[in-house]
């Protein structure tokens, strides 16, 4: 049996935690980052560092990337100097990041003519599950060349949905965030609410976790809500706004009107512009709260 050898591009807050998941499993790795330093701790866990995409892939039988949007995904697979250009037939190629379905088909069927077996195969989770290997994916494509990945995929998620052809993982992962979107711009709406009353907003956000509405976004949330300048940045403002156009663009062409969706994506636009872009999203409740706006 040939050994599966993993690639692994974009080493961000979400990429870097799962390779090193990967490298902890044992898959001989190799990792490739736009800013090389960012690669450098991985070696010291075993993994070798590529030079360039073209190293990554010739290397490597499974390939997951992890990047920022549509744009940068289809440069890293498909432009030039891109993963396809050196992608042995039957390498199975996994695109972990949020690009919407468009871009996510389009890969795929650059993939396909250069005999490479394409996922889109978005996570849902934060940072400390990435780290946990707790994340849920979410993929659309060949079902085959997701179970055959099944092993490395196993290292970074607890969960491995199939949800159809290629695009449909992209597009249940806009349908997941924008009902994390719709929860944070309820959250923030409603500690604004309680804390005009004089409520204070940790008994307020108690009150929330007590009643009803409860839910594992309140729980994991909780500082990032209530003590925001010491929690961790789990998701940016900047890149949840992007995701809810992408789910409004979908939305637009099917015809669909999503007013929660586009209320929420307001108000992520009002953060960034105030300068609150790379903050958690849940900077929004610190937007709406009465009193001073935020510095």
């Amino acid at each position: 049996m040939i050994p599966t050898k993993v690639g692994f591009a974009g080493l961000g807050r979400m990429g870097a935690p799962m390779a090193a998941r990967i490298a902890q499993h044992g898959f001989p790795l190799t990792v490739w980052n736009r800013t090389a330093g960012r690669a450098e701790p991985l070696a010291s866990q075993g993994a070798r560092l590529a030079g360039s995409l073209c190293e990554l892939a010739a290397g490597s039988n499974v390939i997951i990337t992890m990047l920022s949007d549509g744009a940068a995904a289809l440069s890293v697979w498909a432009g030039p100097g891109g993963l396809l250009e050196a992608c042995a037939p039957g390498t199975i190629g996994i695109d972990m990041s949020t690009t919407g379905p468009q871009a996510a088909r389009d890969i795929a069927s650059r993939a396909d003519r250069a005999g490479v077996r394409f996922l889109d195969a978005p996570v849902s989770g934060s940072v400390a599950l990435a780290e946990q290997g707790k994340l849920t994916t979410m993929a659309g494509g060949d079902p085959a060349a997701l179970a055959k990945a099944l092993p490395v995929l196993q290292a970074i998620t607890s969960r491995q949905l199939h949800l159809g052809p290629p695009g449909a993982g992209a597009a249940m992962k806009l349908a997941v965030n924008i009902m994390i979107a719709a929860s944070n711009q309820a959250v923030a709406e409603a500690l604004a609410l309680a804390t005009a009353a004089g409520i204070d907003p940790r008994d307020a956000y108690e009150a929330l976790t007590a009643s009803a509405v409860s839910s594992p976004f309140l729980r994991y949330k909780r500082e990032a809500y209530l003590a925001a300048d010491d929690a961790p940045v789990s998701f940016t403002t900047a890149l949840m706004a992007k995701d809810l156009r992408l789910a409004l663009d979908l939305a637009a062409a099917e015809a669909l009107a999503l007013a929660l969706t586009a209320t929420a994506k307001e108000s992520l636009d009002q953060a960034c512009a105030a300068g609150f872009g790379d903050a958690d999203f849940a900077c929004v409740a610190r937007l709406l709260r009465p009193g001073p706006p935020p510095g």
